[in-house]
């Protein structure tokens, strides 16, 4: 697929067009890195860390524990 870099202000703009862009999961305002591989210009998208429960549990100490909650007497089908 070939496209034109244009003139965006100061700066030069490249369009990137809609199927290119869905598979990537490319939206408007994704962060994305450039960079360059020899001559050639690489636009790689910034995907957040993904969130392990393992992590999350290393994170629990007792400081951080909070005891049971009342919520109240059961009502309803939830009393056996």
């Amino acid at each position: 697929m070939e496209t034109r870099i244009r003139k965006w202000g100061n700066s030069l703009a490249l369009r990137i067009p809609q199927s290119l862009a869905r598979q990537i999961a490319l939206k408007p305002g994704s962060p994305v890195r450039l960079g360059l591989r020899g001559s050639n210009l690489t636009i790689s998208p910034i995907r957040p860390p993904g969130v392990r429960l393992d992590d999350l549990l290393a994170q629990v100490t007792e400081a951080n524990r909070h005891g049971e909650v009342d919520t109240g007497a059961a009502y309803g089908d939830e009393a056996w």
